[in-house]
Formats: structure tokens, C-alpha cells, sequence
């Protein structure tokens, strides 16, 4: 079953809209979270990652990725297909 993913974002943002293209072309269905339909998403997004943390922030399954940087970084690591296949990572 595959894991359900969550992406916070905000427009204007070019590295959400490199997140968002990776998982699409992985066929990864995900549900975003823009804080321009709905302001509270930036406050929950804090209480999940972090004050401070900059946009997209993305989590899979239970997990925290990150940002756009560190989902590309698990793509070319081989590891991203098996989070969103709902599998664990191997560290």
C-alpha cells in the first residue's frame, strides 16, 4: 500500500514546484498543503518541522523528509520508491 504524502507549500515557490514535478513523474499521489488556500497550513506545518523551516516540507507516511533538496537526494540514493511504496528506508 502506498504511503500517504503530504507537501506543505507556498506559490511562487520553485522549489515546491520541483518537489511537486518529481512526484508526479514517480506517479506518487500526494495531497498539498498550500498556505495561500489556507493560512493555518503554515502554523501546522511549524508544529510538524520545525519553526523555521523553509518551504515545501514534506512528510511520507510518518516520516519527515524534509525539503525539495532532501527528496531528490533520496531519489538518486534509490531510496524514494520504496517510502512512497509504503516500505522502510534502509538507512
Amino acid at each position: 500500500m502506498a504511503a500517504a504524502i503530504e507537501i506543505y507549500t507556498r506559490p511562487g515557490c520553485g522549489y515546491c514546484t520541483a518537489a511537486k514535478q518529481l512526484l508526479t513523474r514517480k506517479k506518487a499521489d500526494f495531497a498539498e498543503l498550500s498556505v495561500a488556500a489556507d493560512p493555518n497550513f503554515r502554523q501546522q506545518m511549524y508544529d510538524r518541522a520545525g519553526a523555521g523551516s523553509t518551504f515545501p516540507q514534506i512528510f511520507i507516511g510518518e516520516s519527515h523528509i524534509g525539503g525539495c533538496n532532501e527528496l531528490y537526494a533520496l531519489d538518486r540514493a534509490g531510496k524514494l520508491d520504496a517510502l512512497l511504496a509504503g516500505e522502510k528506508a534502509n538507512s
